[in-house]
């Protein structure tokens, strides 16, 4: 069966059919899925049950699985899942669901802001891979919107003011914005803010793409209250119904998105009713969106 796209929304978003991830795809399959991953940004595969050894080869052939910095932030936790993946569920090493108050539940309620996966380390995220095991009867969808879409849609001034504007994101002010402060100085030295190119091109499509998430305080170089009033505009217009598609999970599902052209946000649950058991793998980008000879200086800016 040969592979085939079909777009789910006006903007991008193509639902693959055609394609058993459980396997390895020859050169020609692959290439067309990455063709199709730069042209929709996300891509959807429903009815692939597939283990973690197989999620993990898959993601391997987009680049490098990054390094698990969350790890930091949990050095007294037990793992229910291999060390490459990310755990997006509220489940306990023992697969029970955690309790409202474990810290673990708490800190991954951050998900639910929008955000792109990893802007927070110096090379931030490529891909990610999220596949569904267990999903609740209500909620728990997510949201993606397409920054490339957004960054046309500004006009043209806006656009010239936003080129060679840096902004620095930190983990600890997304958990912030929910009231989360709760780190150790070990912690928040293990996971120090770093400076993030506001717009960017996107290297498959080479259009131009906003660059934003949760974890982006101000503007560097900026007044704080005039980069942060920034940041906040750009995205509530991001984040626009027009630009946004909603993944309605169901067990099975592979879902694999762009971080360097989206946004995502999980929706909510009931996380003490209902368990929910998505599992995700990350490809690290090929390097850091400010080139190494500006990140002092733009560190010394704050």
């Amino acid at each position: 069966m040969a592979i085939s796209v079909r777009q789910l929304h006006p903007l991008f978003v193509g639902e693959v059919a055609g394609v058993d991830l459980r396997t390895k795809l020859d050169e020609k399959s692959f290439s067309e899925l990455a063709e199709a991953f730069d042209r929709y940004a996300v891509l959807v595969f429903h009815d692939q049950p597939i283990d973690a050894a197989q999620q993990v080869a898959f993601s391997e052939r987009f680049g490098r699985l990054e390094a698990k910095t969350t790890r930091v932030m949990r050095k007294a936790d037990k793992l229910r899942l291999r060390s490459e993946f990310s755990d997006i569920s509220n489940l306990d090493e023992n697969n029970r669901m955690m309790a409202a108050d474990d810290r673990r539940l708490m800190f991954g309620l951050a998900n639910q802001l929008w955000h792109t996966d990893s802007s927070f380390t110096r090379v931030p995220a490529k891909a990610s891979l999220l596949s569904a095991h267990i999903v609740p009867p209500e909620g728990g969808e997510t949201e993606f919107t397409d920054l490339r879409a957004a960054y046309d849609a500004l006009p043209p001034a806006m656009k010239a003011e936003l080129e060679g504007l840096v902004a620095e994101h930190s983990i600890f002010h997304s958990r912030a914005q929910l009231g989360y402060t709760d780190f150790t100085p070990e912690e928040r030295a293990g996971l120090p803010a770093v400076p993030q190119v506001l717009v960017r091109t996107h290297p498959g499509s080479q259009r131009k793409t906003l660059y934003l998430a949760s974890h982006a305080s101000h503007i560097i170089g900026w007044p704080r209250a005039e980069g942060e009033k920034l940041i906040a505009e750009l995205m509530e217009f991001a984040t626009q119904r027009r630009f946004v598609y909603q993944h309605r999970w169901r067990v099975g599902d592979l879902v694999m998105w762009d971080n360097r052209c989206t946004m995502h946000r999980g929706m909510p649950w009931d996380m003490q009713k209902h368990p929910r058991d998505l599992r995700r793998t990350t490809v690290e980008d090929v390097g850091p969106t400010v080139p190494e000879r500006m990140e002092d200086q733009a560190v010394a800016l704050g």
